[in-house]
């Protein structure tokens, strides 16, 4: 009887709080409509004067509006309050609503998704902010996955006191972001992602994660989904809708399908490494010195996109395509830093780049090594270097290897590195003559070509 009169006088105080709340609400606002008007004189005023606010300056240092094309918008709503004032022990309840906040704070974290509010039962974040990133509509399932096992957990470990049910919706498309605060920046997204996700959370049952069909083709390849039918939203049609069951079996560890095993990491580092390639290309874009004519971003993209070719010709593995072309990014990096030795100061940013992007530490020192393997003379030691030389010299079996050749001259002579072009093209026919291709793969493509640009170069040398 106790406990039902102190819950009581506990719901009269809220209603009391709320009634005052309101009171203060309807107050600002009338203030809010008040200031509105009095600014919209002032900028009229002010642009009469062509002169710009000192206020409005700083207005604009405190808030900035970015657009983010590809951002993954999660909304979820823990329902439960309605059981509890059926509870003797509501406060008991409340506790353990903000511990389940909690670990919903946590795992959004862990997964490098922005929270952007929690209103009392309800939660929003989103992935790919402030980082642009390919990969967010996969992290940010993993996250819903992980918060409903959160919230399993917790009820099991209390099966008489079953109260929160958590639905979510979870939809892929452009945000803007307004930007503002000073120690850290806090985010507000708006657009028709977020609209389109709070109305999916809102179709959904408790229990489910419903994504949209932006978001489903973005994930598709790692969960099992299922499609639950279509929503009408005004102004885009009918949007399909599914719901996520768990990790593809072939991808998870448990039956459960909740905790990715390594080849679910193996295929997510492969569509990562969009994210990896759009940074180093863009840092050697910067950063690389004018007179490298031959090894620029063009070179780079071409042994990337090489190691991919020959290394599925000889049957590697998934991982290792994604060694392959890791190394091939930053095989020629080195040369932001210095020319000589490039090679190696490329495995040192390699070395310093690759953790935040949970290469293992065997992994940074395969791709370490398969960089150091392009050293000329090529001496590859395994099936990997040996695609990784390949790839690195593929040019000399190219029908464009002469106009290659000379960019390379150039860059050489620009640095007072080589004579003549005569010279340069007898010390050319010496290279390729001995040359030879490792990966039965490259014999086949380029092998018969290098023939005839031996050939041609030959010509090309005018008696001394």
């Amino acid at each position: 009887m106790d406990n039902y009169e102190e819950l009581v006088k506990r719901i009269a105080r809220l209603v009391k709080q709320n009634k005052e709340l309101k009171e203060v609400n309807s107050k600002l606002l009338q203030q809010n409509e008040t200031l509105q008007e009095e600014n919209e004189q002032f900028k009229k005023l002010i642009s009469e004067l062509h002169l710009k606010p000192t206020g409005q300056k700083k207005l604009e240092e405190e808030q900035k509006t970015i657009r983010f094309n590809v951002a993954t918008v999660l909304f979820a709503n823990i329902h439960g309050f309605s059981k509890i004032a059926d509870k003797t022990n509501s406060q008991a309840y409340m506790d353990e609503l903000d511990a389940i906040l909690y670990h919903f704070d946590n795992i959004v974290h862990k997964y490098h998704i922005e929270r952007i509010k929690t209103i009392g039962d309800t939660l929003m974040c989103a992935g790919g902010i402030p980082e642009k990133n390919i990969t967010n509509p996969v992290e940010v399932v993993l996250a819903a996955l992980e918060m409903h096992q959160i919230l399993a957990d917790i009820q099991m470990r209390n099966p008489d006191k079953q109260v929160w049910e958590l639905k979510m919706g979870i939809h892929t498309g452009p945000v803007t972001a307004n930007i503002s605060g000073t120690k850290k920046n806090v985010y507000d997204i708006k657009g028709d992602t977020v609209n389109i996700a709070t109305r999916l959370e809102s179709t959904g049952t408790p229990g489910q994660i419903v994504i949209s069909a932006n978001t489903y083709e973005m994930v598709k390849e790692f969960f099992v989904c299922e499609y639950i039918g279509k929503m009408p939203i005004k102004y885009f049609g009918d949007i399909e809708m599914y719901i996520v069951k768990g990790i593809k079996p072939e991808l998870t560890v448990n039956e459960e399908g909740l905790i990715p095993n390594q080849n679910f990491k193996i295929r997510f580092n492969l569509i990562q490494f969009t994210d990896i390639q759009e940074i180093i290309l863009d840092k050697l874009e910067k950063e690389l010195p004018p007179y490298l004519y031959y090894h620029n971003v063009k070179h780079t993209v071409d042994v990337v996109t090489e190691v991919e070719l020959i290394g599925w010709g000889e049957g590697v593995s998934d991982e290792e395509i994604l060694l392959l072309k890791t190394a091939a990014l930053f095989h020629d990096a080195g040369h932001t830093i210095a020319y000589d030795n490039h090679e190696y100061h490329g495995t040192i940013l390699a070395r310093e780049f690759l953790p935040k992007y949970g290469y293992t530490i065997e992994q940074i020192e395969q791709i370490c090594d398969l960089i150091m393997a392009t050293r000329l003379p090529p001496k590859p030691k395994n099936l990997l270097e040996k695609i990784m030389c390949d790839s690195d010299l593929d040019y000399l079996g190219r029908s464009d290897f002469i106009p290659v050749s000379n960019t390379l001259y150039k860059e050489l002579k620009e640095q007072n590195k080589i004579g003549t072009l005569n010279e340069w093209n007898k010390l050319q026919l010496k290279f390729i003559s001995g040359h030879q291709y490792f990966t039965q793969t490259a014999q086949n493509l380029r092998e018969v070509n290098k023939q005839k640009q031996i050939e041609r170069i030959s010509q090309l040398i005018e008696p001394d």
